[in-house]
């Protein structure tokens, strides 16, 4: 069906990759995070690969992909050509695959909220952990009266579409804030309530080390900053330090811009690729515009440096 038929098909297929968020929530109950989740995430996504894979192969195999039932491949396919026994275990095992797809995408929902309650972006009764087995419990419960309640109004078709729409949006959000990080990270990063709190009494016990026992402070700050400007610009490398940080400015914009054009680049080319209403010669350079924006972005990003704050980014606060 070309390249529209090319890239539908990868919007409806795109609801395989649900699971691996799955693997990404649960790094808490992870005795070795760094190890074991890129492990578990390339294991479950190879075989994900080979499983569907194999499975069009065959398919395809029996009956030509024109000829194929869009509502019943699988099954339909079997019938076809008399074997009736495999029909009853296709459908036995889709719908064993819908229930293992309603609890995996159960697990990770209310550890999500738990974490957005802990920074303050939800409320409180998200957080709660249950003190016998460890998992948010009232996260689970609300998540799931919510999933059953728009399984219960909602056609099928439709929830599929919000599903497979709603997880290809948010690994592309993920996938460019990465890119933001690495390349462009904030200098500042939002702290939880809970670390407010924690950075809050650190400061006040440095404050009470830095009094002398009469209850003076040993020196004043804008005294001490005042003294360190004065050093500085007797320093002779003070003039190549100004310098390096305007290189780092001019690469951070560069970054910024590149990143930019790459996410408008794919835009404008996918939506370019499925018009298929377009004339030839719109369709084309549509296309010739996307791959314009796109190439030199991400040969730029090839080129330049990351931003060295990437490696220490979260761990001085966040979540």
């Amino acid at each position: 069906y070309g390249v529209n038929g090319v890239l539908a098909g990868s919007a409806t297929v795109f609801f395989a990759y649900i699971g691996f968020d799955t693997v990404a929530s649960t790094a808490e109950e992870v005795k070795n995070p760094q190890r074991d989740l890129p492990l578990g995430i390339g294991a479950a996504l190879s075989i994900c690969c080979l499983l569907y894979m194999m499975v069009a192969v065959v398919i395809v195999g029996i009956v030509p992909y024109f000829a194929m039932d869009p509502d019943t491949p699988i099954s339909s396919a079997f019938a076809k050509h008399g074997m009736q026994w495999a029909m009853y275990v296709v459908t036995s095992g889709a719908v064993l695959a819908l229930c293992s797809t309603l609890m995996g995408s159960l697990l990770p929902q209310p550890r999500i909220l738990m974490t957005m309650a802990r920074d303050g972006l939800l409320p409180s009764f998200f957080s709660d952990v249950n003190k016998h087995t460890q998992v948010p419990v009232k996260g689970t419960i609300v998540a799931g009266i919510c999933a059953a309640a728009l399984a219960f109004f909602m056609d099928v078709s439709q929830l599929a579409g919000m599903v497979s729409v709603g997880t290809l949006l948010a690994f592309t959000i993920v996938a460019v804030s990465i890119l933001i990080l690495r390349y462009v990270p904030p200098e500042e990063v939002p702290l939880s309530s809970s670390r407010r709190e924690s950075m809050g009494l650190n400061q006040e016990y440095d404050e009470e080390k830095g009094r002398d026992p009469l209850g003076d402070d040993i020196c004043d700050t804008s005294q001490i900053k005042d003294l360190i400007a004065t050093e500085a610009m007797k320093d002779p490398l003070l003039e190549k330090q100004h310098k390096g940080k305007m290189d780092e400015m001019k690469r951070r914009k560069i970054a910024a811009f590149s990143i930019g054009s790459v996410c408008l680049g794919v835009l404008v080319l996918t939506a370019s690729a499925s018009a298929t209403w377009l004339p030839f010669l719109p369709l084309c350079i549509g296309c010739i515009v996307g791959g314009v924006l796109l190439i030199p972005g991400l040969v730029v990003l090839c080129c330049i440096d990351q931003d060295d704050g990437r490696h220490s980014f979260g761990h001085s606060g966040g979540t």
